[in-house]
């Protein structure tokens, strides 16, 4: 499980029916039930944005959720992922939905 080792930094964008939809609470929950830190809002063209941090193995699963699951309302259309790094410790305390 190598994959597993290390602390993963990731920002995303996700399109698609995902305003509206609660789809920035959901994403919020799962992260912190992943035990994930980072941000998620949603952008003035229709899309959610955000950072995601933590053990690679977790940021794995959250970004399979913003690919195929997201908020019960929500229709994904496409989830973009980007300037993905390693860092040496998480760069924010928890996972907050920015305005």
């Amino acid at each position: 499980m190598a994959e597993g080792e290390g602390l993963l930094s990731v920002d995303y964008e996700v399109s698609g029916k995902v305003q509206g939809v609660f789809f920035r609470k959901y994403t919020q929950g799962e992260a912190k039930r992943l035990g994930l830190v980072g941000w998620v809002q949603n952008t003035s063209h229709g899309t959610v944005q955000g950072q995601i941090q933590g053990p690679t193995a977790r940021v794995r699963e959250l970004q399979e959720w913003l690919r195929k699951v997201g908020s019960p309302q929500s229709r994904i259309s496409r989830a973009e992922f980007s300037n993905e790094k390693k860092i040496a410790a998480l760069e924010h305390k928890d996972f907050q939905i920015l305005k």
